[in-house]
């Protein structure tokens, strides 16, 4: 279990909500990822039918 997420994927918008929760501030998703890629991360596109939809998500670190 991660921050209270059952899975290990995460989408920009379950860490735009950990921001909140843990700093109290709010981004847009757009910001979120802006923030990510200026640190070094990648976005990890899962193979087709291993995601509920069809979004990126962050892998954990």
């Amino acid at each position: 279990m991660a921050h209270g997420w059952p899975e290990q994927t995460w989408a920009l918008s379950r860490i735009k909500t950990l921001i909140g929760r843990r700093f109290r501030k709010s981004c847009p998703v757009r910001g979120v990822a802006a923030l990510l890629k200026r640190h070094g991360w990648s976005c990890e596109v899962l193979p087709c039918g291993q995601s509920s939809g069809t979004r990126p998500r962050w892998p954990a670190r």
